[in-house]
Parts: structure tokens; C-alpha cells; sequence
């Protein structure tokens, strides 16, 4: 204690005697100049409180946090995941569409309505994010894209595999082509085939040429003591399979870096573009778009699942809007003093019953009705088909019933063929025939055999 009391004794004398030194040195220095800077006082903010529950966040929520402030290009950046490819077919592929801006900015400006949804689905499904690329290569986003093979839809489903995933396929809607329900049905399909291979590269694979060929091309690699890879498979598959990573790894590329190809690609802001509206009861399409305040082009550019000019209602149907024109529907619905629906259905009882007298009946045009059922001219119904007609009164106010949308069908009668119908002339005449007993087998034979030829379409069957 008393060592301590001298140290400081000793340094307040030391003070006051460097005192007046230092005053002097200071009143000799030269002077800066004085800037003088306006400043708002910084706001007297509170110190945080570090265990409140608000500060505390896991890790995911902080990722999500930071995807908020990209784009949704920047969100599949951030979340790519399968590895990548380097090859000649990849170079080949990013050279394409490279060489082809107007096809990326087509291709892209039908994407920006539909990324937000799909990129936000794989996340909450922690699946990799260029997944959502997928559709440019299968249909370039297009909806309404019908393959050869009859794939329908943006994630090209062909029926049965549709079916399979409980995509709803009748007369009044093909859910392959719905936004919602197709990409549900896409991821789930994508996901369990990763749970079958184990590789999204084979998951991809299956996805364009079917699980079992994949598996077959496996076990022969195995039996042959080859590796079982992507790329060490790709000699035994398909071109279009071999081609269809290769795709989407070019796609990968160009969204990773789209300057360094000479592209660029639309801003597609970080928010949802549409929200879904239930509809309970059945609507014309048209209405439903005058309501919403859309044209009929825009309106089913979201809803490209409905093949008729009614939307059929029940508590499953659902329509896409923008949001904007989401509440405009709500608030043009409710001044909405008219018919939603102009349409009933009207079942075939007999081949009688053709689109002109249906048209008489219902007083309304053929061309109408071939129109509202996409039916081909000349074609004939058969009986037990149901169509679409127009309500002729006012007391029919009944919408279509669940039941009947659900197993309406439509068939037609078969066409005599231009073949059967020359050798059914052709029999005639050699019946007429007094010079020839054997004419008639003969001249039949010879006209089914060259008129068959004539008949038949060359089709390219693609792969």
C-alpha cells in the first residue's frame, strides 16, 4: 500500500512540472484549417437485448433471409447442386443457345411468370434449385407444348405417367398443363427417382427415358464390370436422352453467367407473381378474365388446364390470377349481376343426333359448338358422348355436376377410309362386270393394296 501511495505521488509532481512545456509547444504549432460538415445526430437507439427470441434464428432462416434480397435468378445460383458436366455435347449445347438471344428471351419472359412458384417449391423440398431450369429444355415453359409422344404440359407428362401422379385428364381439364398441380407432380416424380438412383444425373436420366430403361442400363454396366455413372451409361442411351443433362447443364451455364455468352436475362423480382383463387362454381372462361380484368391470352397463359370455355367449380378448382387482378376479381365479382355461366352439358342418345339439329335445338350455330368441344369438322358423334352446349333459358341455372364433368367423354363414329371406300367402288364395278368371273377378288385386291399405300402417312417418330 505504501508503495503504491509514492508512484502516484511521484507522477502528479512529474505532471505539474511538464505542464507549462507542454502549453508552450502547443501554442506553437502551426494551425490546421477547419472544415466545418453539417451532420444529423445519429438516433439514440436502445442497446439491443441479446437473448430475445427475435435475434435468435436458426441458420436456415438467415439463408432465407438472404435469399430475399436476390432475385430469382440469384435464389437457383445460390442453390445449385448437382454436379456439373464438362463435355463436347455441353459446349455444343451453351454454343446453341448462345447463337439464339430471341429464343433465351422468349424462352425466359414465359418463365418469369411461373420461376417464383417452382423455385420456391424445390426449397421447401431442399431439392437443387436448377431444377427449375428443367422445363426450358422439356418445353421452353410453355404450357400449352404437345410433344409427338403426346407429352403434354410444361414438365412434358404423357398420360399415363400423368395418371400415375394423379394429374386429372377429362374433357373439361388436362392437369399436365396446370401450373400448380403439374409442378407438384414433377417434383415429386424427380425426387423419387433420385430416391431410386441415388444421383440426380440418373434421376434426370429416368426422368426423360423412363426408370426402368435406366435400371436395365445399369445392370448391363455392372455385369460388364463398368461404372455405373451419367456419363459412363450415356454410350447405351437414347440421343435425346445422352443430350438431356448435357441441356440442362448448358442452361446452368448461361444462367450462372449470361454476359460472359453475350446474353442477358429479364429481371424476375423476388415475389410471387400470381396467387390462386378457389372458384366453387362453375364460370366462362371469358368472364372470368373480363372480371379479372385480363385478356383472355394473359388469363390462360396461368390456367392453361381448362380445355373448355367453362371452368367446371368444385372445392379442388382453382384459378391463377396476378395479384393485382386477384383483387380486382373479388371486387368485380361481387357487382356481378349476370350469368357466370353460359354452358350446360347435353349427353348423345343416338347417331341422329348430329352438331347441325344439336345447334337447331339449342339455338345456336354449328361452328359454335365444333368450336366449344374441338370437334373436327365432318366428324360424327357417337352415342354416350357428352358435350358442351349453350343454356337456352334462364331457369337453367344448375351448374355442371362434379360427376359429370368427371366421366364426360367424347367419341366419334369411325370414318370409312378413302382405301375401303375405293374398294367398296371397286367391287361394285367388277360386280357390274358380265366379262370376268374372277374380277371381282382381283380388282378389290389390287385397289385396297394401292389406295392402302396412298393412305398412309409418313410420321417421324422422335425419341
Amino acid at each position: 500500500m505504501q508503495a503504491r501511495i509514492s508512484k502516484s505521488a511521484l507522477l502528479t509532481a512529474l505532471i505539474a512540472l511538464l505542464a507549462p512545456v507542454l502549453a508552450q509547444a502547443h501554442d506553437e504549432a502551426p494551425s490546421l484549417p477547419t472544415v466545418t460538415t453539417a451532420l444529423s445526430p445519429l438516433p439514440k437507439a436502445p442497446l439491443p437485448d441479446l437473448t430475445s427470441p427475435k435475434l435468435i434464428k436458426p441458420a436456415k432462416a438467415v439463408d432465407e433471409e438472404a435469399f430475399r434480397e436476390k432475385d430469382v435468378w440469384g435464389r437457383i445460383r445460390s442453390g445449385y447442386a448437382i454436379p456439373d458436366v464438362n463435355n463436347e455435347l455441353v459446349a455444343k449445347h451453351v454454343n446453341w443457345y448462345a447463337t439464339r438471344p430471341d429464343y433465351i428471351a422468349r424462352t425466359t419472359a414465359r418463365a418469369s411468370l411461373y420461376l417464383f412458384h417452382v423455385v420456391s417449391e424445390l426449397e421447401k423440398r431442399n431439392m437443387p434449385t436448377e431444377l427449375a431450369l428443367l422445363p426450358f429444355i422439356e418445353s421452353a415453359f410453355n404450357p400449352n407444348a404437345l410433344s409427338s409422344a403426346n407429352a403434354a404440359g410444361m414438365w412434358q407428362f404423357v398420360p399415363g405417367t400423368g395418371r400415375d401422379f394423379n394429374l386429372k385428364q377429362d374433357a373439361f381439364k388436362d392437369e399436365r398443363r396446370g401450373i400448380l398441380a403439374s409442378t407438384d407432380a414433377a417434383l415429386t416424380y424427380l425426387q423419387r427417382l433420385y430416391d431410386m438412383f441415388g444421383d440426380w444425373q440418373l434421376a434426370l436420366a429416368a426422368y426423360n427415358w423412363g426408370e426402368g430403361s435406366v435400371q436395365k442400363a445399369i445392370k448391363r454396366n455392372q455385369a460388364a464390370g463398368k461404372p455405373t455413372d451419367f456419363e459412363s451409361l450415356a454410350d447405351n442411351m437414347p440421343a435425346e436422352t445422352r443430350n438431356y443433362v448435357p441441356k440442362l447443364q448448358a442452361v446452368k451455364n448461361i444462367v450462372a453467367n449470361p454476359q460472359q455468352f453475350g446474353l442477358s436475362l429479364p429481371a424476375i423480382d423476388n415475389k410471387p407473381y400470381f396467387t390462386a383463387v378457389d372458384k366453387t362454381s362453375d364460370i366462362d372462361l371469358t368472364v372470368a378474365a373480363h372480371l379479372a380484368e385480363l385478356s383472355v391470352d394473359e388469363f390462360k397463359a396461368l390456367n392453361p388446364q381448362f380445355k373448355r370455355p367453362v371452368i367446371t367449380g368444385d372445392e379442388q378448382t382453382k384459378i391463377l390470377l396476378p395479384k393485382e387482378n386477384a383483387e380486382k376479381f373479388h371486387l368485380n365479382l361481387a357487382q356481378w349481376t349476370k350469368e357466370l355461366s353460359t354452358w350446360t352439358t347435353h349427353k348423345i342418345t343416338s347417331a341422329r343426333e348430329s352438331i347441325g339439329s344439336l345447334a337447331s335445338r339449342f339455338h345456336t350455330s354449328p361452328e359454335v359448338i365444333r368450336q366449344a368441344n374441338n370437334i373436327p369438322q365432318k366428324s360424327v358423334l357417337k352415342a354416350g358422348s357428352t358435350i358442351l352446349v349453350p343454356k337456352i333459358s334462364t331457369s337453367v341455372s344448375r351448374d355442371i355436376a362434379p360427376e359429370v364433368a368427371d366421366s364426360a367423354t367424347m367419341a366419334f363414329e369411325a370414318e370409312r377410309t378413302s382405301a375401303a371406300k375405293s374398294a367398296n367402288k371397286g367391287y361394285k364395278q367388277a360386280k357390274a362386270s358380265k366379262s370376268d368371273k374372277a374380277a371381282p377378288v382381283a380388282l378389290v385386291k389390287a385397289r385396297v393394296s394401292r389406295d392402302t399405300a396412298k393412305s398412309k402417312p409418313h410420321r417421324k417418330t422422335n425419341h
